[in-house]
């Protein structure tokens, strides 16, 4: 089977790596690709938004099977052009990608469908969002660009003031594009919060292992929001018993209201959620695998994925069991180093040293999510540039294994969180 993944960051190299494993496929393809890919893949010269040109390269070389990582190209409707022409595709929809793509669409779903979040309003105007930020409510809140803004369209506002600038930025100085024409104004939810993914065919879910991402730029949980400043797996703070609760209050109940929509959804949902004093509330959807979440879950998978991932799109994943979707019990900790100025104004082109050292180590995978080969050198192509992943017999191991790998790589600027995981060690260990 000729497979093509569709991205070029850290989470379509991990997806590559795995698939490059699978006795199903026997040419993998990745559009547009990086360096890392092209170690186990041929990467394609196609912007992962190029609907046209995705299929038509899937028509021309007889690819039976795509795999879409990133969000835009779902939300353009990549996976709708692709069924169109019989080729099967693991992806929602445009309608079902929805449920990233429009923050106010996902918020009124859960609405509907008493699915618990935070309480919010949605704001067109920016007069109006004004008028209610002055309106006597209570700090700190959460104004959020609707659409698509790289995981950096949050932004946790303490006072009015704060507020106010985040509305600005959004609606009137379009600083995420369209993506800020609409805001989603919330409370503030307090406590840790966890990534859980689930793959579903519309029919039949199968939830994946826990993950714990590290969104704030800084040590501490400080600093802006990011794409993602690491991740462990899996999460310390929600068992078996919290698992269940999850699917039966959050994970059922969104199917169930995509599918009373008539919103066709074959893909992955991943749903960020803050686990809070009265139990788990939905922080944000996403229609597609976390990143750096899949940094820290593919390497602990021991299946061949390609399979359930199929299965999916086939509408068939009740015939994949259980047993057989078996993982490694170890953990995984996911560091990703940055370039300087990131996320708002990352510096490109720098000279990547210590790849290949720290990939020596036991247990290491370094993943990569920004990088470009010119002239012969390894260099910086955008804000998050490597995702160093780690195995250990626990958190504590693998996240000491990742930080030795990080200390054997280098570039100017390089930045990195060094409490990844420390909050799943009760906040104890520092690298």
């Amino acid at each position: 089977m000729r497979v093509l993944v569709v991205g070029g960051g850290g989470r379509e190299h991990a997806l590559c790596w795995k698939f490059a494993q699978s006795t199903l496929v026997t040419r993998l393809f990745c559009a547009p690709g990086n360096p890392g890919t092209a170690s186990v893949a041929e990467n394609v010269a196609l912007d992962a938004t190029d609907v046209p040109g995705i299929v038509a390269f899937c028509k021309q070389n007889q690819v039976s099977f795509v795999v879409v990582g990133p969000e835009a190209p779902l939300v353009a409707g990549l996976a709708d052009a692709l069924r169109a022409d019989e080729i099967a595709v693991f992806g929602p929809s445009r309608d079902g990608a929805e449920l990233e793509g429009s923050k106010a669409f996902s918020k009124n779903l859960m609405s509907r469908g008493g699915i618990p979040t935070a309480t919010f309003k949605v704001f067109h105007d920016a007069r109006m969002a004004r008028e209610y930020l002055r309106g006597g409510i209570s700090y700190p809140v959460v104004v959020k660009a609707s659409g698509l803004a790289a995981g950096k369209g949050v932004v946790v506002c303490t006072d009015e003031l704060a507020a106010l600038e985040a509305v600005n930025d959004m609606i009137d100085a379009r600083l995420h594009g369209d993506g800020g024409a609409t805001v989603v104004i919330e409370e503030f939810l307090t406590g840790e919060e966890v990534s859980v993914h689930c793959l579903t065919d519309g029919r039949t879910m199968l939830t994946l292992p826990t993950s714990q991402d590290h969104k704030r730029l800084l040590d501490g949980d400080e600093g802006p929001n990011t794409g993602g400043m690491g991740a462990v797996s899996p999460a310390t703070n929600l068992d078996a018993k919290g698992i269940r609760r999850v699917e039966e209050e959050i994970l059922f109940p969104t199917l169930h209201q995509l599918s009373r929509m008539g919103r066709s959804y074959r893909g992955v949902i991943y749903a960020g959620l803050m686990m809070t004093r009265t139990g788990a509330k939905v922080l944000e959807y996403n229609a597609r695998f976390g990143d750096p979440e899949t940094e820290v879950l593919v390497p602990r998978m021991l299946c061949d994925f390609i399979e359930p991932l199929l299965a999916c799109a086939e509408g068939r994943l009740d015939t994949v069991s259980d047993a057989v979707f078996s993982w490694d019990s170890r953990a995984a900790v996911t560091v990703m180093l940055c370039a300087a100025g990131y996320p708002l104004s990352p510096q490109r082109g720098e000279v990547i040293e210590g790849v290949d050292a720290a990939e020596k180590l036991p247990d290491v995978l370094v993943f990569h999510a920004g990088t470009v080969l010119q002239g012969g050198r390894l260099r910086v192509a955008a804000g998050r540039v490597l995702a160093v992943t780690a195995m250990g017999v626990d958190i504590a191991a693998a996240r000491q294994t990742a930080y030795a790998a990080v200390a054997k790589i280098h570039f100017e600027g390089m930045h990195f969180r060094r409490d990844i995981g420390v909050r799943a060690l009760g906040g104890a260990a520092r690298a």
